[in-house]
């Protein structure tokens, strides 16, 4: 991390406030430090070979952190997949500091939230903690466009889809009002023609997509990339 950079995070620590266990503060007894052993093995990892500067940074839980095929799918593009499997959308924010900033990414892509739903958490919640993970992110990054990418439905988590759409619409509004915030469609991603999600398109666990499943996923986030909506503001 460059001088200039450290000098600005100070700065922030300094003149903003923070509440007892948010990403400025982190307590010993934070639930984001049990992936700490797995952040570290990226951190030491890319201390040898450096992740690209001005990549497409994807971050998330399980679907990004499964996503093998990432660096092939979207030729042209500098990729990084920052994924950590189970985690939710605070892990994110609590490690952008190891995860982000360093990277200084031109997008960063989140995929995260449905393990937050199912440990209990209301939309609502879910949707404030995405609203912490952007005002993190874009008070050192300001000009880093965030691309959530909503939540769809899966087969082991059919009684979650209320929270899920209602996640999806609260994000899907905050975008058009919010400066480099997008929202990218997915929900129907995962639906058939009935409207309910296609055992095909998972492995055995009807939870995580399989390759048929990243196959959709990769062509939804290429033709988004390639859409207005990835012009810059």
């Amino acid at each position: 991390m460059t001088l200039p950079r450290i000098a600005l995070l100070l700065g922030l620590l300094v003149l903003s406030p923070v509440s007892k266990g948010s990403p400025a503060e982190p307590t010993a007894t934070s639930p984001s430090l049990k992936w700490e052993k797995e952040i570290n093995a990226i951190v030491q990892s890319e201390r040898v070979t450096p992740p690209p500067k001005d990549a497409l940074l994807f971050i998330g839980s399980s679907t990004i952190r499964r996503w093998k095929t990432l660096a092939t799918d979207f030729p042209g593009y500098a990729v990084i997949n920052h994924g950590f499997g189970g985690s939710q959308i605070a892990d994110a924010t609590f490690f952008a500091d190891q995860l982000i900033f360093p990277c200084q990414p031109r997008m960063i892509l989140l995929r995260a939230g449905g393990n937050d739903l199912h440990a209990g958490k209301s939309a609502t919640q879910v949707f404030n903690e995405f609203k912490e993970f952007e005002s993190t992110v874009h008070a050192i990054l300001p000009g880093t466009d965030i691309v959530f990418i909503s939540l769809c439905p899966v087969g082991s988590r059919i009684t979650e889809v209320p929270q899920t759409r209602e996640l999806n619409s609260l994000v899907a509004t905050f975008v058009k009002t919010a400066s480099h915030v997008k929202y990218l469609e997915a929900y129907d991603l995962s639906l058939g023609a009935d409207g309910a999600p296609r055992p095909e398109l998972f492995v055995d666990d009807q939870l995580h997509f399989n390759e048929e499943g990243y196959k959709l996923l990769a062509e939804r986030v290429r033709t988004f990339l390639q859409s207005d909506a990835f012009k810059k503001e």
